[in-house]
């Protein structure tokens, strides 16, 4: 922990968002931009379109070595010559073509960076933060919190519990159905963001590639760019897509992409939070207390649900830096301004945020039981829930106004069971209706909320 640090990520919550450093930090970002830098000149190599010579097997396990073998002293040296330059990418280049000068690559040096553009390295390697992180750090997180609310889900499916609707008792629902609209909802925009590709480009200053046409004019170097980029792809299921029609930067539109399916995705699971401190509030789900733990200051008696209250604050945070990315990413003056580079920058942070968000979840999940005797206590004092129930029976049964004769019993007014007997005693229809109609009670009136629940 960086007990300076301003931001509460890099200070207080640095232990729990460890597994983001190695692909949103600086260091992270100098290693992929080296990684790309390396990887286009091997393909150059290896493309047989240009004068550079084809490099040897050991010459291209030198070239990505740098990147494989990353550590401190490359990113240390890289910022020494960032010091010089003012300039991180050139710098990235002057560190590559030093590594190289006294190997047997040197007199391939001067084909670092050929005919590109910082954007290019930079874009690109945005585009395999993101990749990787979604698939190695925030989408087996999420993959995880899934999967604990399916086996609440399933564990909980027969259990009732009252619903409500604008916050008054409506028709009865089960714990784990509810649990089960969380799942499909996750679900879907889990499915929806793995489905996304992320958009990346390779074609110089203006996008047009100027500086690679004048050196090469017979090279199909759309083809190029398109076959680099998605030699990415290998082994990986969140793809990147050649973009072939861009000013000098990438339009970054599939970023927002990614960022909205996040940012949904980090929406429904703060209505889970908000939904599950209500739970522990009416006391249906309690929590374990720990030893040693104070949940007040003052009050000594105090479990909070801090951990979903904290969920819930970091998903906000979250979301608002996904917000201002949906509005700044797409607009960039003209072929190019600057101002998207330091935005680009708090990806790791907005990141973090959900990142932390996610750990957060699943620790207070971790550290609940379902109250189930309170839960059918709290539906069985509102017996009122099942007047839904008889009046779309009498409906069935051409029975006149019902929905007006159960509203004049039950809007307003407290009932036990034996109020809606009476009523159903003195209802002008047969007795195999009234022994149905008597048979309904708030425990019962669940619908098909079980077979929902265990639905795959």
């Amino acid at each position: 922990m960086n007990t300076n640090a301003i931001d509460p990520l890099d200070g207080r919550y640095s232990e729990r968002i460890q597994a983001l450093v190695p692909y949103f930090s600086e260091p992270a970002l100098m290693k992929y931009r080296v990684m790309m830098e390396c990887e286009y000149l091997i393909t150059l190599s290896s493309s047989g379109k240009t004068g550079l010579r084809k490099f040897t097997p050991a010459e291209i396990k030198t070239l990505r070595g740098l990147y494989e073998k990353w550590s401190d002293e490359s990113y240390t040296k890289i910022k020494e010559f960032e010091a010089t330059t003012n300039h991180d990418v050139k710098s990235v280049e002057y560190f590559i073509k030093e590594k190289m000068k006294n190997t047997s690559l040197k007199n391939a040096i001067e084909w670092v960076h050929f005919a590109t553009t910082s954007e290019d390295t930079n874009n690109i390697a945005y585009a395999l933060m993101i990749r990787d992180s979604l698939e190695n750090v925030m989408i087996p997180k999420l993959k995880e919190i899934v999967g604990v609310l399916d086996v609440m889900a399933k564990k909980y499916k027969a259990l009732p519990m009252l619903a409500r609707t604008h916050g008054q008792s409506a028709s009865p629902t089960t714990f784990g159905k509810e649990m089960k609209v969380f799942i499909a909802r996750l679900q879907k925009r889990l499915d929806g963001l793995m489905n996304i590709k992320i958009q990346a480009k390779l074609n110089g200053a203006t996008g047009n590639w100027n500086a690679h046409m004048a050196a090469y004019p017979k090279v199909n170097w759309p083809d190029f760019s398109k076959k680099f980029i998605e030699s990415f792809n290998t082994g990986h299921t969140q793809k990147l897509e050649a973009n072939l029609i861009t000013t000098q930067i990438e339009c970054h539109d599939s970023y927002v992409a990614v960022f909205d399916a996040v940012r949904q995705i980090n929406s429904v699971l703060l209505d889970f939070n908000q939904d599950m401190w209500r739970y522990i509030s009416d006391g249906w789900v309690t929590q374990k207390p720990k030893a040693g733990e104070v949940g007040s200051s003052t009050m000594p008696h105090k479990v909070n649900p801090i951990d979903f209250e904290n969920s819930e604050g970091n998903l906000g945070i979250a979301n608002a830096l996904f917000e201002f990315f949906a509005r700044k990413l797409p607009v960039s003056r003209l072929q190019r301004d600057l101002s998207d580079s330091t935005v680009e920058r708090a990806f790791g942070t907005a990141f973090g945020h959900s990142y932390l968000a996610y750990v957060m979840l699943e620790k207070g999940l971790g550290k609940i039981t379902v109250n189930e005797q309170r839960i059918q206590q709290d539906l069985l004092a509102h017996p009122e829930v099942i007047a839904e129930a008889i009046q779309t029976i009498l409906r069935r049964e051409s029975y006149p106004v019902p929905y007006e004769a159960l509203k004049e019993l039950t809007r307003g007014k407290e009932l036990v069971m034996a109020d809606f007997a009476a009523f159903i005693d003195g209802l002008k229809v047969s007795a195999q209706v009234k022994t149905e109609l008597k048979k309904i009670t708030p425990l019962s009136y669940t619908g098909l909320a079980e077979k929902l629940a265990g639905d795959k």
